[in-house]
């Protein structure tokens, strides 16, 4: 069957035709003769009038086939232009005897033929015959292959619609033209095929090669010359067949050993070096190529799977033991020059710092020494150890510094005695600090104070002389301390209290400990402290720094530490504790101390020994679980907060690492910073290391708050003694949970010690919890703070419809809280600037790099997969003349769209955790992104030349290797946007089901072909990228074929709505696909994410 063309299309052959007619001109002068200088002078004139003519119609050309050719001049040139061989015009001319112009074809007929290529409204699809050859009479030349002269003159160039009448002297066609049935007249070959006369095949009779057979009844009738021009599945006898070439449309060669030729070749193609072409080739073997590519990469992908690791662990221990020498030696340096101005200072003014300073320094011996103090009756403060009546030695200070100086590595500690009340309230614990480093810092800090007092007053004390004689700048964290008063928080749509009547204060340099049985809203009252509860109705108040401002301004200076340990698996434990410190410490501060912060908590948590080895992960073993969990603490430790708030960090610890990190934490609190963690039974050792002590009950309601050393005094006083050999905070948690039975003589039940708690600190007490409290009475005129509750409860259980509905409200209000949690903006009042955008961009990007190297054996398994399927793909999907590589590239777009999208996916779906943590604690959300994507830009770019390392080799397309891998460059990045996309938003098993599903039903759409409802599925393929990615391929292939192709281009392009101008078109549409995709996925993660 004929291909389907539009009907606008009918005038485009006359181009043909008008030019051949220019061909008689003269013949009796030139047809006649055979010297060169005669032909010379036809194939000139030919040149010259087919030059005329496309200048003429070039327009109309390319406004009705534009579609299918591009440059009019080269087209028809390469279809038309016969000046190089002129054979065949003048064997035809000398067989006609001159009278060529009245056997061509005009512009009627040139429409009549036309209209075969387009289905009419009966749906035919037969030539509709001229005059001499309709359905009644059928006269000689009416059939296949025969042409006869007209009757009167013709002429060709005449625009009439009229089918001249042609009846005289019928012959065969000549060799080099075809004539259609139906139809009278001869039209040439285009180049590219191969037009002899037809011989008769007595046995089939047929005229072969072509398929027509002779007239019947006439069995003495001969076979005339070709019968039609069209596409390649209707007219392939017409095509110079695969393994010859045709240099002219009566000549036919057989391809030569070193050389191949194509259907439809003019000339014969060298193969490459490499390349096995034995005589008669239709297309070069490069599979050599292939195999050669396939190994390459494959023993690079081998290297890069067996030595990625050694060489990174290699690299990062030589870096690392460069920052470890610079680190020490910044950290002795900065000790040195500060002790030695310290000591300098103090000694030459000795004498009066008895008049000024408020601390003494003695070292601890076995036994009690004698303090001497320094003070004096006129001293502004009061002297240490007045009390005892001792008078201090003056020269205790120089003796001390002597000492330290003689033997600053003794193990013995010192004792820092404070006479100053409200400095002696925030002393550290214990009052005791073992090394040279912890004494300095704590007398620095105390020098800082004393310097801003003597500021004030305008009297410079001794100690803010020598501070500023050091010319030291000591850094001081802000100080945050919170209260909340009456704090209830209730479920959304279902009225469930989680939290209720919270009130107390969590004070700077403590460190507090949240305990209570499962239940009691312990995490869920962390959460209410930094604003993070979602789904809740929030009544009270919470106080900053005495301020009712959003705790969320201050984020910067609050570190929280989840329960689970988020911690990147493939990042070294120093490479962790430095990412989050270079990202949330100061802009300003110098990198030396950054270093300094980092090695101070790597030896604070006793990591030393594991500073370089990787975190491990789930795949893969690293380290131990107590120090993943120490690590996950350090991770907010680095960035120096004023807040540190920790949700069950010694889960899973025993005794002994639990210590280790409270002692760590202890440290912290030392420099002001407020501590408050929820535990699960912590040991009686571990449980005396605390400042402060929450005690929770079911509910959410506040058993107890205060000091953990008077814990035991309050529940005395109700009766409650804890036994001996029993640890007091798991025998308070077992009375609450209602293990341990009270004795009904106390008076008092484990459900009334919320309100007991209440009443002893004269706290507002809510009216339904007074009259649930057995055994109290409610006080007359008195009501609940938050309004008298509702006593009456009903007592019908609710009905399925109705827990459902509750279900669906609180699931709603949940992601309305989120979502306003996420946009939500407040005024940063943490006084720290933290690096903007574009440095964290720099540090995400190193880290990101750092990561995609460690997993490179993954990688190369992803790239494997590729060269795998485009071995397959590209041996068993030929590409196939008649549809442009159609089906080749089909399966193409679908296999690469899948390998790359499963891979994309792990770029995002796998860290969500890690973000949510980073994000929260101020991270840029931005630098994230770009950073992610950035790296895998290497993919992007890679990933099309290892497919086609195999494909194009392999299949041998007559596109170039430049346009397929633009195509799959464009592809490849338009995908890995929709992989982010289906990352963010999905978990990973649906996400991985989408993008299994995405490419194959997209293609499907993309390629229907249902004339019914083509009209509706085209609006929707024209918004897949699986449509835009298969136009791109076929039209860099398709305009590759010309000559004897061009009705099969064109047909082939307009049956799939394809145009030649869209090429640049679909690689901007997927480009700009990929760009709004990864816009998306930009929205969806700072949307979706949890807090």
């Amino acid at each position: 069957m004929m291909m389907n063309l539009p009907i606008k299309t009918r005038k485009v052959p006359f181009v043909v035709f008008f030019v051949l007619i220019n061909f008689t001109v003269g013949p009796k002068l030139v047809f006649g003769q055979s010297s060169g200088s005669g032909m010379e002078i036809f194939s000139q004139e030919i040149y010259r009038s087919m030059s005329n003519y496309t200048s003429v119609f070039k327009n109309a050309i390319k406004r009705e086939l534009g579609y299918c050719i591009l440059d009019v001049d080269a087209d028809w040139d390469g279809a038309f232009n016969f000046t190089k061989d002129l054979t065949f015009l003048t064997i035809c001319a000398q067989q006609l005897k001159g009278d060529l112009t009245q056997r061509m074809c005009t512009e009627a007929e040139i429409l009549a033929y036309g209209q075969g290529f387009t289905k009419g409204k009966s749906g035919t699809n037969f030539l509709k015959p001229n005059i001499n050859c309709n359905l009644s009479s059928w006269v000689n030349g009416c059939e296949p292959g025969w042409a006869c002269k007209a009757d009167k003159k013709v002429d060709v160039d005449s625009i009439k619609k009229d089918i001249p009448v042609r009846s005289v002297d019928c012959q065969p066609c000549c060799e080099g033209f075809f004539c259609p049935r139906g139809l009278t007249c001869m039209i040439p070959c285009p180049l590219g095929s191969y037009c002899p006369r037809a011989e008769l095949n007595k046995t089939s009779g047929i005229c072969e090669p072509y398929r027509y057979q002779l007239p019947p009844g006439k069995p003495n009738h001969t076979c005339g010359g070709a019968d039609i021009w069209a596409d390649i599945a209707s007219s392939s006898e017409v095509f110079c067949s695969a393994g010859s070439f045709c240099p002219s449309t009566i000549v036919k060669n057989p391809c030569s050993k070193g050389y191949y030729c194509r259907t439809g070749s003019t000339s014969q193609e060298r193969c490459f070096r490499l390349a096995s072409c034995e005589p008669k080739s239709s297309n070069q073997n490069i599979t050599a190529y292939g195999v050669l590519v396939f190994a390459g990469l494959c023993f690079l992908l081998i290297i890069i799977y067996n030595c990625s690791d050694q060489v990174l662990a290699t690299r990062e221990r030589r870096q690392a033991k460069s920052r470890e020498r610079a680190a020490q030696s910044v950290r002795e340096s900065q000790a040195r020059e500060k002790w030695k101005s310290a000591k300098d200072i103090a000694k030459k003014h000795a004498v009066g710092l008895q008049s000024q300073l408020s601390r003494t320094f003695s070292r601890k011996t076995s036994k009690k020494p004698d303090l001497k103090g320094f003070g004096s009756k006129d001293s502004a403060l009061p002297p240490a150890g007045t009390s005892k009546g001792k008078k201090k030695d003056k020269n205790n200070l120089s003796k001390i510094i002597n000492d330290i100086e003689e033997n600053p590595d003794n193990p013995e500690g010192f004792n820092v005695q404070i006479g100053d009340k409200n400095v002696k309230k925030q002393a550290p614990r214990g009052k005791q600090l073992h090394t040279q480093s912890q004494i300095f810092k704590y007398a620095y800090g105390q020098i800082e104070k004393e310097k801003a007092l003597a500021e004030q007053n305008k009297n410079l004390t001794f100690s803010g002389v020598i501070s500023m004689a050091s010319d030291i700048d000591i850094r001081k964290r802000p100080t945050i301390e919170v209260a909340f008063k009456d704090l209830t928080l209730t479920l959304k749509g279902k009225n469930k209290h989680l939290l209720r009547c919270v009130t107390g204060k969590l004070y700077p340099g403590r460190v507090s400990a949240v305990m209570g049985p499962s239940g009691a809203g312990k995490t869920t009252f962390l959460s209410a402290l930094t604003g993070k509860a979602a789904g809740c109705h929030t009544t009270g108040q919470v106080l900053v720094n005495g301020q009712e401002s959003s705790i969320r301004s201050y984020k910067k200076i609050i570190g929280f530490v989840p329960q689970d340990d988020i911690v990147h698996g493939n990042l070294t434990v120093e490479e962790n504790l430095w990412f989050s410190a270079r990202c949330r410490l100061s802009a300003d501060l110098p990198k030396e101390e950054k270093v300094l912060v980092v090695e101070r908590v790597i030896e604070s948590l006793g990591l030393q020994a594991i500073r370089d080895s990787l975190v491990g992960t789930v795949e893969k073993r690293g380290i131990s679980g107590g120090q993943r969990k120490r690590v996950n603490v350090g991770l907010e430790m680095v960035m120096e907060p004023s807040l540190l708030i920790l949700d069950e960090p010694t889960s899973g610890l025993d005794s002994s690492s639990s210590q280790l990190l409270l002692r760590a934490l202890r440290r912290e609190a030392l420099e002001g910073v407020n501590i408050c963690m929820v535990l699960h039974q912590p040991s009686y050792t571990l449980f005396k290391m605390f400042d402060d002590f929450i005690l929770l009950a079911k509910g959410g309601l506040t058993v107890y708050h205060g000091p953990v050393n008077k814990v035991e005094e309050y529940f005395s006083s109700m009766g409650i003694n804890v036994p001996d050999r029993v640890n007091p905070p798991d025998y308070f948690i077992d009375i609450l949970e209602g293990i341990v039975k009270l004795s009904p003589s106390l008076g008092v039940t484990y459900k009334q010690l919320p309100v007991r708690w209440m009443l002893h600190n004269g706290y507002p007490v809510p009216m339904d919890m007074l009259q649930s409290a057995e055994g109290m009475a409610t006080p007359s005129g008195e009501g609940s703070s938050h309004g008298a509750a509702s006593s009456a409860q009903n007592d019908e259980a609710p009905s399925f419809a109705g827990e459902l509905w509750q279900d669906v409200k609180c699931h709603v209000e949940m992601k309305k809280d989120n979502l306003h949690l996420n946009f939500l903006s407040s005024n940063d009042l943490s006084d720290r600037k933290t690096p903007g955008v574009f440095n964290q961009y720099k540090y995400f990007l190193g880290r990101v790099g750092k990561q995609r190297l460690r997993e490179a054996r993954t990688q190369a398994v992803d790239f494997l997969i590729l060269l795998l399927a485009g071995l397959c793909l590209g041996t068993l999907a030929k590409v196939s003349d008649e549809s442009f590589g159609a089906t080749g590239y089909t399966y193409t777009v679908i296999a690469v769209s899948l390998l790359s999208k499963i891979a994309a996916l792990r770029s995002f779906s796998l860290d969500k955790l890690h973000y949510w943590r980073e994000s929260s604690s101020g991270m840029s959300s931005l630098a994230y992104f770009l950073s992610k994507d950035t790296v895998d830009h290497f993919s992007t770019v890679i990933k099309p030349l290892v497919y086609l390392s195999m494909f194009y080799f392999f299949n041998n397309p007559r596109s170039s290797v430049t346009d397929n891998y633009m195509v799959l460059l464009c592809l490849v990045y338009c995908v890995t946007g929709i992989a982010y996309v289906l990352a963010i938003f999905l978990q990973p098993g649906p996400a991985q089901l989408w993008s299994v599903l995405l490419p194959v039903v997209l293609t499907l759409v993309a390629t229907y072909d249902n004339q019914e409802d083509s009209k509706y599925v085209k609006y929707i393929s024209d918004l897949c990228y699986t449509k835009w990615a298969l136009e791109a391929f076929v039209i860099s292939n398709a305009k590759r074929y010309a000559g004897v192709w061009l009705i099969s281009r064109c047909g082939a392009l307009y049956a799939n709505g394809y145009d030649l101008k869209h090429w640049y078109q679909c690689l901007g549409l997927l480009i700009v696909m990929g760009i709004i995709s990864r816009i998306l996925a930009f929205f969806c993660m700072i949307t979706f994410q949890k807090k």
